[in-house]
Parts: structure tokens; C-alpha cells; sequence
């Protein structure tokens, strides 16, 4: 049996620490807001960012229940846009059944990370969606 020695997030804006939140790359000059590394600002055009942190609560914008996926994806499972406090995120609505009868446009949610498994030195991936609030 393995023992979990570390964990680490999946993507480089996830951390883990204090507590699970996202960190988003904002543009100096006017504010927009992206994930992941960038060279410019797809807005204005400038090179200077800060990170900020995200809300880790939000309200569902848009969302889609895949039934189809590659070979090895459990379906159904629902993609989201989340509005989490101004800053639209893209993820997955977890812990709740994948039906239009528990997930809906408006629904409150929240931050959630869970395992992706654990290789065989004990580090452990972890990822995040978006369960309801």
C-alpha cells in the first residue's frame, strides 16, 4: 500500500495552501483576468500582471451534461462556467448527480478539490471542480 508523501495541484493556479483557492494573472493596466502563464494581456496589450486570488464561491453561469467522452472518462459529468466573484472559471460540477434536476443556472457553489490518484513514490494530484454551496 502506498503511503501519500505530498500532494500536488493539477494545473500551476490551483493551490492547495492555506486553504484550496485559484490564482488568476491580472493585468496591471485593466484588470483583466487570465489563468496560466501569459506574455501579454489579450485585452490592452500590456506585459505587466499581478496574481490575485479567486473567490472560491461562485454562481453557475453556464453548463452542459456530457453523456459522450473519451474511452476512460466516466459520464455523465457537467461542464460549467462559474462566476466566481467577477472572474468566469471552467470546471466541472462534482459531488451531485450529473441531471438538469440538481444542477441549474444561478446555483450557488463552491470550491472543491479531490484526488486524482497517487503514483508510486506516494504524491498525490489533486483536482478541482465546483460542488453545490
Amino acid at each position: 500500500m502506498t503511503t501519500t508523501t505530498s500532494a500536488i495541484p493539477i494545473v500551476s493556479y490551483l493551490r492547495l495552501e492555506p486553504t484550496p483557492h485559484l490564482v488568476a494573472n491580472e493585468c496591471e493596466s485593466c484588470g483583466a483576468r487570465f489563468f496560466d502563464r501569459r506574455n501579454a494581456c489579450a485585452s490592452c496589450f500590456t506585459t505587466a500582471f499581478r496574481h490575485v486570488d479567486i473567490s472560491t464561491d461562485g454562481i453557475v453561469r453556464s453548463f452542459t451534461i456530457v453523456a459522450m467522452a473519451a474511452p476512460g472518462v466516466p459520464v455523465p459529468f457537467v461542464a460549467a462556467i462559474v462566476d466566481c466573484g467577477g472572474t468566469s472559471v471552467r470546471g466541472n460540477i462534482i459531488n451531485t448527480d450529473a441531471t438538469p434536476d440538481k444542477v441549474s443556472l444561478g446555483m450557488k457553489v463552491r470550491l472543491a478539490t479531490y484526488s486524482l490518484g497517487t503514483d508510486d513514490d506516494g504524491v498525490e494530484a489533486i483536482g478541482f471542480g465546483f460542488e453545490p454551496a
